[in-house]
């Protein structure tokens, strides 16, 4: 899993003793655990919401929210048959520069998009489906003498796995 270059607003590590976690939010720097929806934070931030805005902000809310550009697509123009594929793309663009929306890049090369960014976690893979979900796991620990100098920023912890579904199939 890669995230966007640069666009992922990360608190540094100045030390291996401090957890990692994204604060593009004021609600996760003042310590809410509340995960507030895209469309309530997309609000609350003044963004202008045209329709297709707002129902593709829509159709990314909910736990476990990990879709690609073209799933986006289809949900909303279920909803809005007006909605334009560029207009996803370039609304999923706007959400990831203002750190609303995380772009994670999935094992099979497609890039999805993860609206949970106020909460610490790392991500769950089905390598037969790619069902991707939420998980609440400890952060890995680079041992010092292993860092070689580097300035460790994030920690990105995918666990691969067979789902349910596929473990019977």
């Amino acid at each position: 899993m890669v995230l966007s270059g640069g666009v992922v607003h990360l608190r540094t590590l100045r030390s291996l003793e401090q957890p990692w976690c994204w604060y593009p939010t004021a609600s996760a720097r003042e310590g809410n655990e509340h995960v507030t929806p895209l469309i309530d934070r997309l609000r609350d931030r003044g963004w202008r919401l045209t329709a297709q805005r707002r129902v593709i902000a829509e159709v990314m809310t909910g736990e476990h929210v990990h879709m690609a550009a073209d799933e986006v697509f289809e949900a909303a123009r279920s909803v809005l048959p007006e909605v334009s594929l560029a207009t996803v793309y370039n609304t999923l663009n706007e959400l990831v520069t203002l750190g609303e929306v995380v772009e994670l890049t999935h094992a099979d090369g497609r890039k999805r998009y993860d609206p949970n960014v106020a909460e610490r976690h790392h991500h769950l893979v089905c390598i037969d489906c790619g069902r991707m979900l939420d998980v609440a796991a400890d952060d890995p620990r680079l041992p010092e003498e292993q860092a070689h100098g580097f300035e460790v920023l994030a920690v990105e912890v995918t666990f691969r796995a067979r789902c349910p579904d596929c473990a019977v199939a």
